[in-house]
């Protein structure tokens, strides 16, 4: 049984800052889909990424030449006020939480561990503080739910797919900033580099993404739990 330490008030600010940028940006996908949805019904299609969708509405409400209605332009203009109104509150979220991880020690060192910005590093201290509630980096990933599942049978055992336990969020950006690591570090500077191009080597794309992401787990239990600074070297040995 594992006790976790009450959370400090501050933990609990992070917390709800978090959970509420998360709720707009649920809102603010709903919002495309049924603008992508209505301008289909009358033949307008975009490519799937936002911005093309975003940089083409000014032009479909203002241009005479688009066939729709009065009541759909007008439709899709509250729509569209509707977008910019939640995509200012979580660019203002956002700009708060990078403020807070500035001011806050743990934060700043996570923030110097590849793969880690000011999102995920205030996500990892919300959730755990300084990491006194796990023993090794090992039992964090594990209730970060970022491990094989295991199936024992007739003294056999298999490894599945992750468990998928715990905190859902923080998984979720954990492994968004372990993508990103991946796709855009130089590993040819990175002590990790080499792991990275071996896994790669052999292991889909996906599989080589969620590894990374047990690996900064590990990596960013190893920080804040020793409270020193990241020292790539050692902490990829600690971590483990």
């Amino acid at each position: 049984m594992r006790f976790v330490p009450i959370k400090t008030d501050d933990q609990l600010d992070l917390q709800a800052i978090h959970r509420v940028r998360d709720r707009l940006i649920s809102r603010r996908t709903a919002v495309i889909n049924q603008l992508r949805a209505f301008l289909l019904e009358r033949g307008l299609t975009f490519a799937r990424t936002p911005a093309k969708l975003r940089n083409a509405l000014p032009d479909i409400l203002e241009n005479p030449e688009v066939e729709l209605t009065t009541q759909m332009r007008n439709l899709i203009d509250v729509l569209w006020a509707e977008w910019k109104a939640v995509e200012d509150q979580i660019e203002r979220l956002s700009r708060e939480l990078e403020r807070i991880s500035t001011g806050d020690a743990g934060c700043t060192r996570l923030r110097r561990i590849p793969g880690i910005g000011p999102i995920v590093a205030t996500a990892i201290v919300a959730a755990i503080g300084n990491g006194a509630a796990f023993r090794k980096g090992r039992d964090f990933a594990a209730w970060l739910g970022v491990v094989p599942r295991q199936y024992s049978t007739g003294g056999k055992t298999r490894l599945l797919g992750i468990s998928k336990r715990g905190n859902v969020y923080l998984r979720k950006v954990l492994i968004h900033g372990a993508r990103a690591a991946v796709l855009r570090m130089k590993r040819d500077r990175a002590p990790i580099g080499a792991w990275l191009d071996a896994l790669d080597a052999r292991a889909p794309k996906n599989i080589v993404v969620v590894a990374m992401a047990n690996k900064l787990a590990r990596i960013a239990w190893a920080v804040l739990s020793s409270g020193e600074d990241y020292k790539p070297a050692s902490n990829l040995v600690t971590a483990s």
